[in-house]
């Protein structure tokens, strides 16, 4: 077997360059672990950036895949697919939605939903009323329409023209939201819980006031829960925590633990806006993707995962408050569940790499903001040990700093 440079030396000369990866070549997972190809097991606490909720190959995914993968890999969506229709039924029952369209990704679960309201709006209003209000600090996606819909420029520089018809507001503050609205206005689009903005949770009643806005103006709301969705705050979708409901969801990462899909879940009535050759994904919602996310859906559903979420959210935070008390550069901590963010007053970067060689997976989003979202199935020994790691790393950047 090829050793972890080897890889490195090998990807570094043919794979694009788009990321600033570490030193890392993962080989295999299991539950809260991952081990690379020189058998350094690492304690994840990234999970894939929230994917992986059920942990690494979990066994009720894995035999969804194998049992699908002898019987039907793809098949065209001009013809039903029995294991999307279930995963489309599963997702209506447990939300707000009526109807569900598959894709492959995030971005590609937002581009829909973008779609879908410019395209209701035109249809009732006419063409001028094409704008989305969507937070500053938001990500919405790589594409061109997901960096003209995120509110952080550094997402967009260098790949201009974007896309026109988007305002950004600051996230929180509902009467900026409330100025920002014009007779173009179509839609407003949040993340529930800003994830790549730095794990930034809305005051208390801002997403309702943001709902009864919309209701108001006869603007579609749009929730992003790419990141936050699937229990990743401790209940199915992180909106339900509010008593507030979208008119239109995103959701991807989390949905089949593992395998691509995005799914873009719509009420009834603005669903129609997107008929039969408006929209379509070649792979969005094939049998195997489909079959994972059943799942892995199924699984946090009667697993007793979401009360885990809560319970291990509620623990990982208290430590972390510990730390906050002990070391006079954390700033805060703040999150909902189990996606917790650490602010720092010093760059969090080596903070990353150092926790890294001791074998502990965190990132750092927005240069100081450490982000802790470990697998759903997390306990408390795997919790304690991360605070151990990184109580004595931030125990020698003290003593080196003083």
């Amino acid at each position: 077997m090829s050793t972890s440079q080897n890889w490195i030396d090998r990807g570094l000369a043919h794979v694009a360059g788009t990321y600033g990866r570490y030193p890392l070549v993962a080989d295999r997972g299991e539950g809260c672990w991952l081990t690379d190809v020189d058998g350094k097991k690492y304690l994840d606490f990234l999970a894939g950036v929230a994917v992986n909720n059920l942990g690494h190959c979990h066994p009720k995914v894995v035999a969804a895949l194998q049992e699908q993968a002898g019987r039907l890999l793809h098949c065209s969506n001009f013809y039903h697919i029995p294991q999307q229709i279930e995963l489309a039924e599963l997702l209506c029952k447990h939300s707000f939605g009526d109807r569900v369209f598959f894709c492959n990704s995030g971005a590609e679960a937002n581009e829909a939903a973008l779609k879908l309201v410019r395209k209701h709006s035109v249809e009732k209003f006419g063409d001028e009323r094409i704008q989305v209000i969507t937070a500053l600090a938001s990500f919405h996606g790589r594409t061109i329409g997901g960096i003209s819909a995120t509110g952080q420029d550094k997402v967009r520089l260098g790949f201009g023209p974007v896309v026109p018809g988007f305002k950004y507001v600051p996230f929180g503050e509902i009467e900026a939201v409330r100025a920002a609205i014009g007779p173009e206005t179509c839609a407003i689009m949040l993340e529930p819980v800003q994830g790549e903005g730095g794990v930034n949770v809305p005051p208390a009643g801002y997403l309702k006031a943001v709902r009864e806005l919309c209701d108001e103006r006869e603007l579609l709301l749009i929730f992003d829960e790419v990141q936050v969705g699937c229990g990743r705050t401790g209940t199915l979708f992180a909106h339900q925590s509010e008593g507030v409901e979208p008119d239109v969801m995103t959701l991807a990462k989390a949905l089949a633990g593992g395998p691509p899909i995005g799914a873009m879940v719509a009420r009834e009535h603005y669903a129609a806006a997107l008929g039969p050759g408006s929209h379509g994904s070649t792979f969005g919602g094939n049998p195997l993707m489909a079959s994972a996310a059943l799942a892995t859906m199924q699984t946090i559903l009667e697993d007793g995962l979401l009360d885990n979420c809560l319970a291990m959210g509620g623990y990982l935070r208290q430590r972390l408050e510990e730390l906050q008390d002990k070391y006079d550069f954390i700033v805060e901590v703040r999150g909902r569940g189990l996606i917790l963010g650490m602010e720092l007053a010093i760059e969090g970067g080596e903070m990353v790499k150092t926790a890294l060689d001791r074998g502990l997976l965190i990132n750092c989003t927005m240069g100081r903001v450490l982000r802790f979202v470990p697998p759903l199935i997390v306990g408390k020994q795997e919790i304690d040990q991360m605070i151990d790691i990184l109580d004595n790393i931030f125990v020698e950047y003290r003593e080196n700093n003083k």
